[in-house]
């Protein structure tokens, strides 16, 4: 089992920059595909970012975060990162970590994300 704490949100103006940290538990991090997923009110679930590390290193983006948003991770210190930079307004959203073991290859529309965090809020003014 692996328990996911997320820290790092806050209020932000328009162009400043952020970074999220995941703070993972349990023994299955290191073979774990990690995520970062964004909800703002009224919308569904999104994921931002994505890393895998099964052989080689692996990631993913979506088109409105990609050339501002970094995903990492330290294995050695169980915790995923997201570098969030030139935020904009739009980005305001509760931001979940997620994780989950998924077969080598398995592309990133059809992960399994097992493991949740509680969420933090991140609020970008204009």
């Amino acid at each position: 089992q692996v328990q996911l704490v997320e820290s790092g949100g806050g209020l932000v103006e328009a162009g400043a920059s952020l970074r999220l940290s995941c703070a993972a538990s349990g023994r299955t991090f290191s073979t774990s595909d990690m995520g970062w997923f964004r909800q703002a009110p009224g919308n569904e679930r999104e994921l931002l970012a994505g890393i895998k590390l099964w052989n080689v290193p692996d990631t993913y983006y979506a088109d409105s975060v990609k050339g501002r948003f970094t995903i990492s991770r330290d294995n050695a210190k169980g915790t995923v990162y997201l570098q969030m930079s030139s935020l904009k307004p739009e980005d305001t959203a509760v931001y979940y970590c997620a994780g989950g073991r998924n077969p080598v290859g398995t592309s990133w529309s059809r992960l399994t994300w097992t493991y949740w965090g509680q969420g933090t809020q991140v609020t970008v003014s204009s």
